[in-house]
Order: structure tokens, then sequence, then C-alpha cells
């Protein structure tokens, strides 16, 4: 699949612009393939900036690419599959490991549905062979121009869907995949065995090809039911981006004296920056199901608010253990403490006051405050009504927490952002 000198020109011409405008000011036959591929480009700058850089990259259709990973997700599975050194899973190691291919033992990998490659881009340099694999003609067509201009050398391509595949071909050190998580009719699903591919029914035969598989769901997913319906998983990621919680990720292993030593498993909770660097949590549910804290009788010196890979992990006792916590109410998942802990997985926040939100209170605070960032926790009333009631603009440096305290008292309470 090309793309005319004259095609690309205009591509890059109108990149800047609306879609829908460009789309009207010109008349071409070839439009509805120049608007993809601007849209495409414009989406590609902000999620997947060396795809982007890459200018003879063509775009699949809207849906593909606004399903397929970023560059930072994409980025952290291939870490893990990195760490995945010598058929040992071991991806919580901190030992380094030689990156290069051809010095590892681990050479032949498969990504069993390919989609518009990005995933694969990123983690098929960590193997000597690499396969994509993918049912849909056009993606796959598009997908093989698309590895020649990253200069993906070691990668085959194989239109097939992902049984049909593993039941052509021996053994795998490593196999991902992202199962497709919409109906034919594009709504959205949240259940493992009516996904395509349903790992339920293949896993056995997963199994007879790789000792290790990496599957992506959605963050919508049960966890503790994708586990117990997988099995064998050895490792949970749950993964954010800035905050918003982007995918889980679940790392089974077949090697029977690895699941034997761990029980149960490991949970990695991580909020990824783009500016760099990461927020890493890491626990055991049993751990985290045994585990005592302190309640406390009001909010102290400062306000903690996990991130929300650790909220959606329920890492609501282990944090408070690791980092000596108090919990203002079993419910609200909000962390005090008088002495600050600057290393805290989450948005930490110096307390202002905190007081009841009665008349009298709620008309002093709006005479003051006109801007706040409000969020509830626990509380009566959501974000609108609490703006209705208090006529309190979005924004500025104020943030207000609407909670409940461990008394069962209903506070509002008023902080200020500390940045790390």
């Amino acid at each position: 699949m090309q793309l005319t000198p004259e095609q690309k020109q205009f591509i890059l011409m109108h990149e800047r612009e609306e879609v829908l405008e460009t789309a009207l000011r010109y008349m071409r036959s070839d439009m509805p393939l120049l608007l993809a591929q601007i849209a495409g480009r414009q989406m590609a700058e902000k999620k997947i900036p060396s795809w982007y850089a890459a200018r003879e990259i063509i775009y699949p259709p809207h849906l593909s690419l606004e399903q397929s990973s970023s560059e930072l997700t994409a980025l952290y599975k291939a870490s893990l599959v990195l760490a995945n050194s010598d058929k040992k899973l071991n991806f919580a190691s901190d030992e380094p490991i030689d990156s290069n291919p051809v010095n590892r033992k681990n050479s032949h990998f498969a990504d069993l549905t390919g989609g518009m490659g990005v995933d694969f881009s990123f983690m098929s340099p960590h193997f000597r062979n690499a396969a994509y694999v993918e049912q849909d003609q056009k993606l796959c067509r598009i997908a093989e121009h698309n590895f020649g201009v990253l200069g993906l050398t070691n990668v085959s391509l194989h239109c097939s869907d992902a049984e049909s595949f593993l039941k052509g071909i021996s053994l795998l050190d490593f196999i991902y995949l992202d199962p497709s998580r919409r109906d034919e009719s594009g709504r959205k699903l949240f259940r493992i065995e009516d996904c395509t591919p349903d790992l339920s029914k293949i896993k056995t035969l997963l199994f007879e090809r790789s000792d290790n598989v990496m599957v992506k769901y959605s963050p919508m997913f049960d966890i503790s039911l994708a586990v117990n319906t997988l099995a064998c998983v050895r490792e949970v990621h749950i993964v954010s981006v800035e905050n918003e919680c982007k995918e889980l990720l679940f790392l089974l292993s077949k090697n029977d004296e690895a699941v034997e030593s761990a029980t149960e498993p490991l949970f990695v909770a991580v909020n990824l920056k783009k500016a760099g660097g990461e927020e890493c949590f890491s626990f055991a549910m049993e751990q985290e199901q045994k585990a005592t804290i302190p309640f406390a009788n009001e909010p102290g010196h400062y306000l903690y608010e996990p991130n929300a890979s650790i909220l959606k992990a329920g890492a609501f006792k282990s944090v408070a253990v690791l980092y000596n916590l108090q919990k203002l109410h079993i419910n609200s998942h909000l962390y005090t403490s008088d002495k600050l802990v600057k290393d805290f997985p989450g948005r930490i926040f110096k307390v202002e006051t905190f007081f009841i939100p009665n008349k009298k209170n709620i008309k002093s605070f709006s005479q003051e405050t006109k801007k706040a960032n409000i969020t509830v926790r626990n509380f009566p009333m959501t974000v609108a009504e609490i703006r209705r009631k208090t006529g309190l603009q979005d924004g500025g440096d104020t943030y207000l927490f609407a909670t409940t305290l461990s008394d069962e008292r209903k506070v509002w309470i008023v902080c200020r952002r500390m940045l790390s």
C-alpha cells in the first residue's frame, strides 16, 4: 500500500487543519483516504510520536487507531517482554537484562492480535523472529508497509486468526494478545469469554506453544474475575497514563514451579508520566486482605489520593501500610498524615481547613472562594450538585474534597495541591 508524492504533500499541507473543514474545501475521489491520513497523523502526534515522526507511515481507519496502544503503554509492555529473560517470568526484577536480541536465548515471539501494530512494533525488536498475526487483510497490508518504514527486518506477517496460526507453528518463547472487546454491532464487551479470541477456549493451545503469555484487557474488566477465569496468572499490571487507567495486563505462565512457588499473582499498579518516569506500587492480594490499618478522627496536615491504578487494583490497605498513613473512612479511599510523605504514588495536598457543610459554613466558604477543583469521595452529593449549591467555578488553586470521616461525619476538606 503506497501513497503518491502528491498525496503525501497534500496530507502534510493540511494536517494542522480541521478534518471536516478540509473535507468541505476539496472535491477529490481519494478524499476519504487523505482525510483518514490527516486524522491519523493528528492523533499519532500525541499518542504515538515516533510513528508521527516517520512521515511514510500509513494510518488505518479511525477506530483501529483509537483502540491502539499509546507509545507510552507500548513501551511499558516492551519492557515487560524484555524482562522475560531465559524463559523465566521475572517481570518485577531490577536485574539488568541484555537488550540485544542476538545475545538472548528467547528468540521467537508472536502477537496474535496484531491490529494496527503499535504494540508489535515496540516488542518485536527484542526478539530474533517476530510474527505479526491479524485476520483483517487491509490491516495486514498497512502493517507490512509500516513495518518497512520503521525498519523492522525480523518480522513475518500472517493474515490469519490466532487459533489457526497456533495450530500451524511449533514453540514460541513469548505470546502477546489483545483480544477484541467489541461485538459485531460495535458494543463494548467486558467478559473474557465474550472477547475474540476467547482465551478460556484457546488457553490449552497457547500453553502448548509457549510457557509465557501476556494478554491485555480493558480497565473496565473485573480483575478478580479475570484472574479466576484465566488461571496461571503470574502478575497483573494495572497501567495508567497521567492518572487515567488505560489497560490491564495479565502475565500468564505454564511453568509449574513458578506457579507453585507463588500461590497468587503479584499486582503491579503503575502510573506512567508523559514527561518521563512512573509511579509504581506492588502488592499481593493476600497481604491486602490481611492488613489492618488505623483510621483518622479528622484530617491531618496532609491529604493523599492514590493514583488511578492503585484504586483499580484495590490496594486500599496496602498503600496505607507501606506509607504509614491513616485512612479517613473505610469507603473513602483518602488518607492523611501530619508528616509529609513525598514519594506517595498519587496526588498530595496540604490541608488548609475542613468543616461540616451546613448552610452557615457553606455560605462563608462560598464568599471567600470563587473557584475550586472538586472531588467527591463517599459523599451524598455529586460534584455538579456542590457547584450549584456553592456557585463555585471549576479551576483555580483550591481543591475541595467532599467526603466522610471514620465517625460518619460528612465534611468538606479544603486543600492546596503539592506538586512533586
